[in-house]
């Protein structure tokens, strides 16, 4: 399935589509030599749009290493004049950001009632996952691809919590309740536009050839290479 899928995301950046194979999987499509790649680059598809996520720091040092003898002749050198040559190491280091809310409870000694502390509404139950983890396992699934177990154990690794297979497809199932109206208002849109651009690229699922559709909508830039919005 990983070897189809590589194969038809390469070929849909090479193949020329026209009237005859417009409906057929870019895997079954016949190689198109005279496309060429972009300049510069070794690679096909689509390049990075740059983006980076929110929920991260970046923690940068600077150390100074000084030069106060000359190691030949043993001369003090703490006067002189200096230029400076840099080495630069970037690392990764994941952090687990746990965070525990506890309430009061307390028993009325006039009516014997027993009150309780109110919790933050994004803490409805007793373990939660945040916002930040809920997005990386978007990412993972929606955006990379990655299979349900992979993804569980490569979370596993960074936070040493087993998150059930159920819960991240739940994850999944959010983002799709919280994006339905937008779906809606965006079709009442693409509806109204002038011109509407429209592809699919084919995905296999469980030995399954499933399309994905994309529709856009706007006025084509011949100069840019653009349209003017897109959904």
């Amino acid at each position: 399935m990983i070897v189809e899928l590589i194969l038809a995301i390469f070929l849909e950046r090479t193949t020329k589509k026209n009237s005859a194979n417009s409906s057929i999987p870019p895997s079954q499509t016949d190689k198109d030599n005279s496309s060429l790649t972009d300049p510069g680059s070794k690679g096909k598809g689509k390049k990075a749009d740059g983006e980076t996520v929110k929920n991260r720091r970046t923690i940068e040092t600077l150390t100074i290493v000084p030069v106060d003898y000359c190691d030949k002749c043993g001369a003090n050198l703490r006067q002189v004049g200096c230029t400076h040559e840099r080495r630069t190491k970037i690392d990764i280091i994941f952090e687990k950001v746990v965070e525990h809310v506890e309430v009061e409870i307390k028993q009325c000694p006039s009516c014997e009632r027993v009150i309780k502390g109110k919790f933050p509404v994004d803490m409805p139950d007793p373990l939660q996952y945040g916002l930040g983890v809920q997005a990386f396992i978007i990412n993972l699934l929606a955006c990379q691809m990655v299979a349900l177990k992979r993804a569980q154990a490569l979370v596993y690794s960074i936070i040493d919590v087993v998150i059930a297979e159920a819960t991240m497809l739940q994850f999944i199932l959010r983002l799709h309740a919280a994006l339905e109206n937008w779906e809606v208002r965006a079709t009442e849109k693409l509806l109204l536009e002038a011109v509407m651009h429209v592809d699919e690229t084919s995905l296999r699922v469980d030995k399954t050839n499933y399309w994905i559709h994309s529709a856009f909508g706007g006025w084509h830039h011949p100069e840019k290479n653009c349209t003017e919005s897109g959904v």
